[in-house]
């Protein structure tokens, strides 16, 4: 091979990580320095978005997964993700996620729908009746097994953080047949290495401490992770991922159905 033609795929290879992981961050980093979103969390609204109805009104049980765009810079990359659950007949929504202050795991923090930095969180799972009363006592228990629920066992990158929480919870439910979006970094954070289905049980993932790996799966779609940002194609529900934007196509209709 000449000089020539090392020099032009090497290029290539620049041009197209550039394209597919950097240029969408400054992109995305861009808005966020022309945008009004509050910068510190005590100038943001915390409120219930009104997405749902108060549980004594919504008699059969359900789960719902949310997510919602983090705070201050961080939005520029991420999103924060939970698990809100109620059983058949309960007078109360309960709410699951992991913060980065004190012990990680939290419940009932917030309202169940709430904003999140002042941003309206986005359903991307919604299961409701007999199928939904099965799941939650296993992620009540997936709740309480997690591994990382100590002072001090939260980073923000490459995790374990809010979004690894949500991940185990749907490893250890694949029923939920769900995955969090590209850019909820921290959701392919592993202990090591890893080789073997992805967390919806639809596809194949090889994975290096949720550093690097790819991912091929009807769920999952194509997705490649660079240091934890994440690009592929959406193939269930056309579209692109990209790195801060996350996904970009067809709506998905759990989030269309909650927007009405």
């Amino acid at each position: 091979m000449t000089p020539t033609c090392r020099f032009s795929r090497r290029s290539l290879i620049m041009l197209t990580i550039f394209a597919l992981f950097l240029a969408p961050i400054l992109a995305r980093a861009a808005l966020y320095a022309l945008g009004d979103d509050p910068r510190s969390w005590r100038d943001a609204d915390w409120s219930s978005a009104r997405l749902l109805p108060k549980a004594v009104d919504d008699r059969p049980a359900r789960v719902i997964v949310f997510t919602g765009t983090a705070g201050a810079w961080k939005g520029i990359f991420a999103v924060h993700s939970w698990v809100v659950v109620k059983r058949e007949n309960a007078r109360e929504w309960t709410r699951y996620d992991v913060v980065g202050w004190g012990n990680p795991v939290r419940t009932d923090n917030w309202p169940p729908d709430g904003r999140w930095y002042g941003n309206v969180p986005v359903a991307i799972a919604d299961i409701s009746g007999a199928e939904a009363e099965k799941l939650i006592p296993r992620i009540e228990a997936a709740v309480r097994a997690y591994s990382f629920s100590h002072a001090g066992d939260y980073r923000v990158w490459p995790g374990p953080n809010s979004n690894s929480f949500t991940a185990a919870i749907l490893r250890a439910v694949p029923e939920l047949g769900l995955m969090l979006p590209p850019n909820a970094v921290g959701r392919d954070f592993r202990d090591g290495f890893y080789a073997g289905p992805t967390d919806s049980g639809t596809g194949v993932e090889l994975n290096l401490h949720g550093v690097a790996g790819i991912k091929l799966g009807w769920t999952e779609g194509i997705e490649i992770n660079l240091l934890g940002l994440v690009a592929g194609i959406d193939l269930r529900h056309p579209g692109l991922k990209l790195p801060g934007f996350g996904r970009i196509g067809v709506e998905s209709p759990v989030a269309t159905a909650l927007a009405k």
